[in-house]
């Protein structure tokens, strides 16, 4: 198919590392001659980039495979990622479904979508089982924003009890020092302000060539062009110090963190095979309250692992509600297959899961609140967005704080030094 006036439409599901991706692979078919547009317009070929950590994802990428079709009945849908990593028999199955593809393959969409074929009867399975699963393949987001995510890093060692992730990335990987930087370099020609480094476990960026995160962030902040650097999730174990420490001194490295907690029970965190304990998260809180007292601090947490007793529950819970953290991504636990987990006994009831997880989410929202006044009155710089709603533009300050101010032509993309002294019925504070 050749790319001339054809449409194209993407869409992302789950984390930023695939937003990254699908980002990188959409440049591939806008340079080579193909219209992009929106998901919810007509096109001649739809891409999914799906994710596969939750069943309802799962069920998500479903769902747009019919809205894509609803759309255009024509058209081919492609559906790539994690959920076609791991079970791409189950989406052959879908009526509508035209290509499935692995993550690698991703990245061959375009030489493989441009060139002439005759359309098939039954879906077609992309998956070239000459390439090395262990390829790192650098990526990075551009389009209507004012950030981009640059993917350093793919893959995970752990080999936690209740993910897949390490099955459909594979082993953990990344770039060298030198190479990333000159990724990073070709952002800057797109007149980005903010980079976010994303990945399945940054914090192992660099350990197969004897480099390091804290590495890789001293040669970032010579970057002239990049005004903030952002850190995505960091493990608690790979959060050391020195990169704690270097946040802190250098300008450029915005004071938010996100640390995954996943449970504040030393007991759930051991079935869970995690490779910290509640001790070891909260050391790495207090060491960035000690150097930025008032970073965002976010971490993730599961409720409702097996196991997970209402006293366990509540250990969490207290846990949680101790430390000082500015709010919570909550997951409620999810059967995966192929997991240590799927096979566990003492299964929490659903009902019960989705209990604990509202009581999680109210806790969050304390927290966030507090988060919220703590910085009342605080000078900072906030980048403004290209979306404006109502009359407003809105942006997020160096510790992630969301703020608006009326909308100005020619204010989106552009970083501005604020005080933080009135906030909306909704907690935005309004410049």
């Amino acid at each position: 198919m050749e790319g001339k006036n054809k449409k194209i439409a993407f869409h992302t599901l789950g984390c930023k590392l695939n937003f990254s991706e699908t980002s990188s692979v959409s440049r591939q078919f806008s340079e080579g001659g193909y219209s992009v547009v929106d998901f919810n317009q007509a096109a001649d070929i739809y891409v999914i980039n799906s994710c596969t950590v939750t069943k309802s994802a799962e069920k998500r990428c479903r769902a747009l495979v019919r809205q894509a079709r609803k759309i255009n009945p024509e058209a081919e849908i492609v559906v790539t990622g994690c959920y076609s990593e791991l079970r791409p028999g189950d989406l052959m199955e879908i009526p509508g479904v035209s290509v499935v593809t692995g993550n690698y393959e991703k990245f061959r969409l375009f030489e493989y979508l441009s060139e002439p074929r005759a359309r098939q009867s039954v879906p077609v399975y992309i998956r070239d089982t000459e390439s090395s699963p262990d390829l790192f393949i650098p990526a990075w987001s551009s389009g209507q924003r004012t950030r981009s995510f640059l993917k350093i890093q793919d893959g995970c060692d752990y080999k936690c009890s209740y993910c897949t992730i390490p099955l459909a990335r594979g082993r953990s990987r990344s770039s060298t020092i030198k190479k990333t930087i000159e990724t990073a370099r070709e952002i800057t020609r797109s007149d980005i302000k903010e980079v976010v480094l994303t990945g399945v476990n940054i914090g192992d960026f660099g350990k197969a060539g004897g480099e390091s995160l804290a590495g890789l962030l001293r040669e970032l902040v010579k970057i002239d062009e990049i005004e903030r650097i952002r850190l995505s999730s960091v493990e608690p174990d790979l959060l050391y110090d020195e990169i704690i420490e270097l946040v802190a001194d250098e300008e450029k490295l915005m004071p938010h963190f996100h640390i995954p907690l996943q449970s504040g029970s030393d007991t759930i965190l051991g079935k869970m095979r995690r490779r910290y304990t509640t001790s070891l998260f909260a050391s790495r809180v207090e060491k960035i309250r000690m150097h930025l007292p008032l970073a965002c601090v976010a971490a993730d947490i599961i409720t409702g692992f097996p196991g997970e007793t209402a006293e366990l529950f509540e250990e969490s819970l207290g846990f949680v509600n101790g430390i000082d953290l500015s709010y919570l991504h909550v997951f409620t636990f999810s059967e995966r297959e192929n997991t240590n987990a799927m096979s566990m006994p003492e299964r929490v009831d659903p009902a019960e899961r989705k209990r604990r997880s509202k009581k999680l989410q109210s806790l969050s929202a304390l927290k966030k609140q507090h988060f919220i006044k703590s910085v009342y009155g605080l000078r900072t710089k906030v980048l403004w967005e290209h979306e404006s709603s109502e009359g407003f533009i809105y942006g997020f300050t160096e510790n992630y704080i969301k703020a608006k101010t009326p909308y100005v032509k020619g204010k989106a993309n552009t970083i501005e030094e604020i005080v933080l002294t009135k906030t909306d019925k909704n907690g935005i504070y309004t410049v």
